[in-house]
């Protein structure tokens, strides 16, 4: 595990025992968006014959630094949606990537399009948070966590209406895949170096099992590559800093989207 996400972790610890102090659960359940009926990315992505991209509005990064600090969230989200977004990420880590959970509730409030809670899942209390605040799906990253830890949050996450983006970094972190798991994304970011390479989503795409709905992660910047990944088995792709780095994200989107 690489130091930067050792050091996500520990913050983020400490920032879900302060918030569970502040909040209970049944607060979460409260919540008319608590209640709503999720729409499937998995859905979208299996039955599609053409690559299908989730797009994603992400201020800055640890390896990139500041992205995009001016963009308007809601402006940015209404145009991906018109640019034909299978599905949409957004960031609500704060610390280290300048997003909120109040970006995830107004993203809910603009579009019914599936949308994907991108944190750092590590304990039930951020599942009944991110229902609450209208995520349809949310990430778990299998580096940064245990077998018991991805088959608990899993079981949990689909209990109440969530489903789930397992992210692996290598073809061991397939034995944390558990059937309640819904989508595999393969980032091709290594961890440590912070190097992008699509090879990783080329050596992984035949060893994720079918029942699974699969997306390459990091790296992808124009079509062509898309293209060759979905011929290799990938459906969909998740893209966040290319469209972010530019002036009007939602146009790059779309001459994107288009060119599939």
């Amino acid at each position: 595990m690489s130091d930067i996400l050792k050091r996500i972790l520990i913050a983020k610890e400490k920032e879900v025992e302060a918030l569970k102090q502040q909040t209970k659960l049944s607060e979460f359940e409260a919540s008319s968006f608590f209640h709503r009926i999720g729409k499937s990315l998995k859905n979208s992505l299996l039955h599609a014959n053409q690559p299908q991209i989730i797009t994603e509005f992400k201020r800055k990064s640890p390896s990139a630094g500041d992205i995009n600090q001016s963009a308007s969230l809601q402006s940015v989200i209404r145009g991906y949606v018109s640019a034909g977004a299978a599905g949409l990420s957004v960031l609500t880590d704060t610390n280290f990537f300048g997003g909120s959970l109040e970006d995830l509730k107004n993203a809910r409030r603009t579009t019914e399009t599936p949308l994907l809670r991108k944190d750092f899942i590590i304990d039930t209390f951020q599942l009944y948070q991110s229902k609450a605040y209208g995520a349809d799906v949310v990430l778990l990253i299998a580096e940064a966590l245990t077998s018991d830890q991805v088959a608990e949050l899993s079981s949990k996450a689909k209990e109440i209406g969530l489903e789930v983006l397992l992210e692996i970094h290598s073809a061991e972190q397939l034995n944390k895949l558990t059937e309640h798991i819904d989508i595999v994304g393969v980032n091709n970011r290594n961890l440590n170096s912070f190097d992008v390479s699509l090879e990783s989503s080329k050596q992984l795409v035949d060893e994720i099992p079918s029942q699974y709905a699969k997306i390459s992660e990091s790296g992808i910047t124009d079509s062509e590559q898309a293209k060759e990944l979905f011929q290799l088995g990938f459906q969909g792709f998740l893209i966040g800093s290319h469209f972010m780095h530019q002036e009007d994200p939602a146009e790059e989107a779309s001459q994107f989207i288009s060119s599939l």
